[in-house]
């Protein structure tokens, strides 16, 4: 089976990268399902319901997040009654929504995803790695056939130390949080496709999503400036993950760049 993973979505010029990319690509590539990282989809920082629907109608499966998740407020009783955006599986006991969950691909394959938070660089959350065996293992016994991770982490190192004490026990997992999509994607030797950073889906011409000047102001001078979203063409980053649903193991992974 053929899965799409797409790269943080930043503002609205990564909404209209996805809606005018999206459609091509299933068709190119015959996916079976889609999963994306929205929490920048709204102006840069955070999600809000109206956004997280406004992406689920344009044929994605699930959504992921990470530390912006909780930027817009009005997201909280929101992802607490929906199973189609998850927030990091290993964040505090307490926090709304859920980290995990299982959808039926278009073949009828069980995907569970997982969504886990790095703690290197980034706000405190419990262990990713042990928070990780627990949730295979949850979703394993929920039936799902084939399992992949969104794991949102600051540190290259981290995320290769993920993938290493989980190769062969899930079919992916895929590296999110830098917006710069890496060169590295692999295969483990267990079974497990692997990229450190998948990249952006947003303003091309920007500092990570952020318009350049602004962000090359902060670095010169110091001084807090407000980051908003670049304008301009888009560009849609994502990872294709071909996975066995016998073994839930990946067969291949295959790395996506285009440009408005």
């Amino acid at each position: 089976m053929e899965i799409l993973f797409i790269s943080d979505i930043v503002g609205e010029p990564g909404r209209r990268a996805v809606e005018s990319f999206l459609p091509k690509v299933r068709e190119d590539y015959g996916l079976h399902a889609v999963i994306a990282n929205g929490e920048n989809a709204a102006g840069g920082f955070g999600i809000t319901p109206k956004i997280a629907d406004e992406l689920l109608r344009m044929d994605i499966d699930l959504l992921t997040s990470g530390n912006h998740i909780w930027d817009k407020k009005e997201i909280y009783e929101y992802i607490d009654r929906t199973d189609k955006l998850l927030r990091p599986a290993n964040l505090p006991l307490g926090a709304p929504g859920t980290g995990s969950a299982v959808f039926t691909a278009s073949d009828g394959t069980k995907v569970g995803v997982i969504n886990l938070m790095g703690r290197i660089f980034m706000t405190p959350s419990d262990c990713p790695f042990r928070r990780g065996k627990e949730e295979i293992e949850k979703l394993k016994n929920r039936g799902a056939e084939v399992i992949l991770i969104d794991f949102h982490a600051e540190a290259t190192s981290e995320k290769v130390a993920l993938a290493r004490h989980l190769d062969g026990q899930v079919a992916a997992i895929l590296g999110t949080h830098t917006h710069v999509q890496t060169s590295d994607e692999k295969v483990l030797q267990g079974g497990t496709a692997y990229i450190t950073d998948v990249g952006m889906t947003g303003p091309h011409d920007s500092v990570i999503g952020v318009t350049s000047e602004l962000a090359v102001g902060r670095f010169l001078t110091g001084m807090p400036a407000r980051f908003d979203t670049a304008k301009g063409p888009g560009t849609f980053e994502a990872v294709i993950v071909s996975a066995d649903p016998e073994t839930g193991k990946a067969t291949g992974i295959k790395r996506l760049s285009l440009r408005d």
